[in-house]
């Protein structure tokens, strides 16, 4: 396993075992966070001094998986990475991206209060500093 630092949080995974109204409740909880912005939907990082985390990247990178079981086990989730993101101040696994030299990939672990652990994975672009939600997904042993 990783030797990280784990943040527990508080929100647990989203129930179900439909993909429609699991997304439905994801999107709805995403619609909450997007209302609250002008533009581009964000929140805002304890780890990274308060700067804005963008959300969009998330759903785009989503929709392009073609396995819906897939998709699902990701997208459930999303309330829990948006809790670790805004409130969690451990460090993560940082390294270049080896497919795109310009970008930096942060990995932040998490557990939910039902012991599932999962991982977030953070996009940030060496030249603006824009840092982008990518990925959520559940540790597989």
């Amino acid at each position: 396993m990783y030797n990280v630092d784990v943040y527990k949080t508080k929100a647990v995974r989203l129930p179900g075992k439909d993909f429609r109204i699991i997304y439905k409740k994801a999107y709805d909880f995403y619609k909450e966070l997007k209302r609250k912005t002008k533009r581009r939907p964000y929140v805002r990082s304890a780890y990274f001094k308060k700067e804005k985390i963008f959300l969009e990247l998330f759903w785009h990178h989503l929709n392009d998986k073609k396995n819906l079981r897939d998709k699902k086990r990701r997208v459930r989730y999303f309330p829990c990475a948006i809790e670790l993101i805004i409130r969690s101040k451990f460090r993560p696994i940082s390294k270049e991206n080896p497919n795109k030299r310009s970008e930096i990939l942060h990995r932040f672990a998490g557990i939910t209060p039902e012991k599932n652990m999962f991982f977030v994975q953070i996009k940030e672009d060496k030249k603006s500093g824009n840092k982008w939600l990518i990925s959520v997904f559940p540790w597989e042993k």
